[in-house]
């Protein structure tokens, strides 16, 4: 992000399309789609007195993801083209490292992107805060 940049970490498994069916026809609790892991990380950061059943299921987003390795850049690539159910729409760039190494992995993605004629001054939003600020006004 111009002027800055976004830090984020992940603790993933795998759902099935059909579990995640269930769970937003409300057949089966949210929480099952979670690993036990996951939900103790919920628990221990969550505020008190929400539990993950208490959550809305929000979307659909349909994205559009690409993974490749460019010629010129020594990291891995992700694209995501989120497109939101009013027409709006988010792209993003990113590559992942270690901690250690955010600050000259955050130069040298700065670099490449300018080199190839990718403008970095315009406005900046995380497409999640997005997706969010969208559905969280449809409940409303």
């Amino acid at each position: 992000m111009p002027g800055g940049f976004v830090c984020s970490g992940r603790l993933k498994c795998e759902a099935d399309s059909d579990a995640i069916r269930q769970v937003v026809l409300t057949e089966r609790p949210l929480r099952k789609l979670y690993t036990k892991e996951q939900r103790a990380l919920y628990r221990a950061h969550a505020p008190d007195g929400i539990e993950l059943d208490d959550l809305a299921v929000l979307g659909p987003i349909f994205v559009l993801k690409l993974k490749w390795q460019p010629r010129s850049f020594a990291r891995k690539m992700v694209a995501e083209m989120w497109l939101y159910p009013d027409g709006a729409r988010i792209f993003e760039l990113s590559t992942k490292c270690l901690p250690s190494e955010a600050f000259q992995v955050a130069v040298e993605a700065r670099v490449y992107l300018s080199e190839h004629g990718i403008d970095l001054s315009g406005e900046q939003q995380t497409k999640t805060r997005t997706a969010l600020e969208f559905f969280a006004a449809e409940l409303a």
